[in-house]
């Protein structure tokens, strides 16, 4: 009857040893990393730059019906009044500078930078932008900053404020 029993142990021993092993081996499956998406900043540069220069287009031409540079809950933090929130009381304060400005003055922006966050659905930009008039005569100039985010595929703008580098006289 020993011999039977210490069979038996032996047996339970090395079915509850394989039973651990297999639970081990099961449980101890690797899980492959989830490959982060390629960001190429040049090319977010370049798009964020072309949305610039889309933008300047559509200001200089004075008509501000179609732009799509701002998302509806987008804020500006414009100088010397509250911060404007809403697509619809961005283009009033736009149309409202334009009304107010000479009829012959242009705008244009330089993208300096972008910081792009690692799954490329948010840019922040800093650059440079001048209003000058027909004669090339500096009206305004300064640095901006912006907060973009993808949204149906496109960057809008979500945050964005600016600063002039004309000294006050």
């Amino acid at each position: 009857m020993n011999t039977i029993n210490m069979e038996s142990k032996f047996i339970r021993a090395a079915l509850f040893s394989c039973s651990i092993t297999l639970l081990l081996a099961c449980n101890s499956k690797k899980e492959e990393p989830i490959a982060a998406p390629v960001i190429d900043k040049e090319q977010i540069k370049k798009e964020i730059q072309e949305k610039e220069n889309e933008f300047a287009a559509v200001y200089n031409s004075k008509e501000l019906k179609n732009i799509g540079y701002y998302a509806d809950d987008a804020t500006v933090f414009a100088q010397n009044r509250e911060p404007l929130i809403g697509r619809e009381k961005i283009v009033e304060y736009l149309k409202e500078g334009i009304e107010n400005s000479p009829e012959d003055i242009t705008i244009t922006f330089v993208t300096n930078d972008v910081f792009v966050s690692n799954d490329g659905n948010q840019v922040v930009e800093t650059g440079y932008f001048k209003l000058v008039d027909s004669t090339n005569f500096v009206i305004n100039s300064g640095n901006y900053m912006v907060l973009f985010e993808k949204r149906n595929g496109k960057y809008v703008s979500v945050r964005e404020m600016s600063t002039s580098d004309i000294p006050l006289n």
